[in-house]
């Protein structure tokens, strides 16, 4: 029996369930915050937006520990989560995000589309308050 007529027939016999394949989508994410949150979208689909920084340190040959920023987009949807983050977020706050990477298209004031990506946050913590209340923190590479 071909393999196309028996797919048919299971199809056809209810017997058949299409496969359902799982995946991962996961960041997570330890920073400090950028700006203070904006809040965006529509009413119908409001957003709050805000900037983190996180870093990475290596060790160069000659010893000297070199520190490389990088900044992220964090856009939160979740009307509980993303009322507290623009409550209660600032400006040099360190956080810790959980979410999931999104990739859209925008296009600009003067018509131009450009890619886009932010991380969706499904959880943020409130480590501290701000830069200025933390200590420097030493990190071994």
């Amino acid at each position: 029996m071909p393999k196309t007529f028996l797919f048919e027939a299971l199809r056809a016999t209810s017997q058949y369930t299409p496969r359902v394949e799982k995946s991962i989508n996961q960041v997570t994410l330890l920073g400090r915050v950028g700006a203070e949150p904006q809040k965006r979208g529509s009413e119908e689909h409001p957003v709050v937006v805000f900037s983190l920084a996180t870093h990475t340190n290596s060790r160069l040959t000659s010893g000297e520990v070199q520190q490389r920023t990088e900044w992220h987009r964090i856009s939160v949807f979740k009307p509980l989560l993303r009322d507290a983050v623009y409550q209660y977020m600032g400006k040099g706050q360190r956080v810790f995000v959980q979410g999931r990477l999104m990739y859209g298209d925008i296009v600009d004031a003067n018509g131009v589309q450009r890619s886009t990506t932010t991380i969706v946050a499904d959880d943020v913590i409130f480590l501290s308050k701000s830069s200025a209340a933390a200590e420097p923190e030493v990190e071994s590479a």
